[in-house]
């Protein structure tokens, strides 16, 4: 055997014996467990609970499941944060000019809120 690379044995992709022995008997058979799982779903006679249980059992196979992100900060760790609380008002001013356009064109002061991030918006709305 060559180091670092295959020779031989089957290509890529190309099932083995046990796998195209049963693609063929199940081909032989007729319809396969899915096909039947969706020909009811969309049987417009099917009463409509037993319709919504083979959509249910028959999605895994026809859409892939969305796996969950997890965020994290460099190598794994937690997020980095910033305190901005005890920054002053020229500070913060100056901050906002830098980044405040990262944040999208209106940024989060469209609605006439000036507050910061988790403040409650003055009374009178303004």
């Amino acid at each position: 055997m060559a180091v670092g690379k295959k020779t031989g044995g089957r290509t890529k992709g190309t099932p083995n014996k046990a796998t195209a022995k049963r693609e063929r008997e199940i081909a032989r058979g007729g319809t396969t467990p899915l096909e039947y799982m969706l020909k009811v779903m969309r049987n417009p006679r099917a009463e409509g609970e037993r319709r919504d249980r083979m959509a249910v059992a028959a999605a895994p196979y026809v859409h892939p499941k969305l796996s969950t992100m997890q965020h994290s900060g460099p190598n794994g760790g937690p997020i980095p944060t910033v305190d901005l609380t005890n920054m002053s008002t020229d500070d913060l001013d100056r901050l906002e000019a830098l980044f405040g356009q990262l944040a999208g064109s209106a940024g989060d002061d469209a609605e006439g809120h000036s507050g910061g991030e988790g403040e409650a918006a003055p009374a009178d709305g303004a």
